[in-house]
């Protein structure tokens, strides 16, 4: 009996995934207990790992076995309101006490950047997951790093790199669909910076809904800043050109807050006269609206739990692949697009 005889040693991973007849990566979600893996494939892995007398157990100091057990997140901004749901889900998939790990705020710099990851890799992290400010691409950090490393919400600019990133476009597009079914059909569209890659691709996801539906957008989308302020403002100018208006999708909560202002301000009813449609469904801001606003949920807590799982597949030695993989978002339906009856 040779070493390679797996009668012969402990059973590994790759030893369940062959008995199993499925991949490695499928083998240890299944074991995990992780998303995506059908019931059959759990119990066909189950079953194989019981013949081979390999355990969960066996397999979690497998993992650690040689490494540190701590994992660096790399952000660039953590006072953003988009940061926070990425780290708490990232943190539920690492799970409490299971692993360590080391926060890191760049704050925008890269002179900060590459500080902050020369420290991480001094204390030989097993993994990283770098957190964007914005959905447009960042600078990699290159490929020579001696581990792992998955991009959130941010993509790399290089296409070796795995990124896992919110589906704004088909954000705008669920955004006009939900619209239309609700009968609208003199929909406008005001947004933030046109320089932010989310405003551009909300909007080719919205116009693309509506070349669908046999519609065009009323007006020219309109775009300044993310703020309430300016929804007020644009909401104002638009209305008064185009009064027969009866909907309206936002490039955020923010600026939906302001044009529910002046839909007021104007006794514009919402929704009956007028349907309006907020985009990252910040509940502090949705649910305290009057009415509570409708939007599109990004699903940021989900994106950084599958950036940590994509990490720990990688310390597990499985190939996670690369390039930039739009995750689904979801339309969280309130108030301001259908009247409660």
């Amino acid at each position: 009996m040779t070493m390679n005889d797996p009668a012969s040693r402990a059973a590994t991973l790759s030893d369940v995934a062959r008995l199993a007849g499925v991949s490695i990566a499928t083998a240890s979600k299944a074991i995990n207990d992780r998303d995506d893996v059908a019931v059959a494939t759990r119990q066909r892995v189950l079953r194989a790992a019981e013949e081979l007398s390999f355990t969960p157990n066996a397999m979690a100091k497998g993992l650690l076995a040689g490494r540190t057990g701590t994992v660096g997140l790399l952000t660039s901004d953590l006072e953003g309101r988009f940061m926070i749901p990425i780290l708490m889900g990232a943190e539920d998939a690492f799970g409490a006490g299971q692993v360590n790990v080391f926060l890191c705020d760049a704050r925008g710099d890269a002179i900060r950047e590459q500080h902050h990851l020369k420290a991480l890799l001094s204390r030989r992290v097993d993994g990283i997951i770098v957190v964007g400010r914005q959905t447009d691409p960042r600078p990699t950090l290159g490929q020579d790093l001696p581990v792992p490393v998955v991009y959130a919400y941010a993509p790399s600019d290089d296409p070796r790199d795995l990124s896992l990133t919110p589906d704004n476009y088909a954000g705008g597009r669920l955004a006009i669909e939900h619209l239309v079914a609700c009968g609208r059909t003199r929909i406008a569209h005001i947004s933030g910076d046109p320089a932010y890659a989310a405003a551009q691709d909300r909007l080719a996801g919205a116009r693309a809904a509506m070349d669908a539906a046999g519609l065009e957008l009323v007006g020219d989308p309109m775009f300044s800043e993310w703020t309430e302020h300016w929804g007020r403002d644009a909401a104002a100018m638009l209305l008064a050109k185009h009064p027969d208006v009866d909907a309206i999708f936002c490039g955020s909560d923010q600026i939906a807050r302001g044009v529910l202002d002046t839909a007021r301000d104007l006794d514009r009813r919402v929704p009956d006269d007028l349907a309006v449609i907020g985009y990252d469904n910040w509940e502090v801001l949705a649910t305290n609206s009057r009415p509570e606003l409708t939007s599109i949920d990004a699903n940021l807590q989900q994106l950084g739990r599958q950036a940590a799982q994509r990490v720990f597949d990688a310390i597990d030695g499985v190939d996670i692949g690369e390039g930039t993989h739009h995750l689904p978002v979801r339309l969280v339906i309130r108030g301001s697009t259908i009247a409660r009856r």
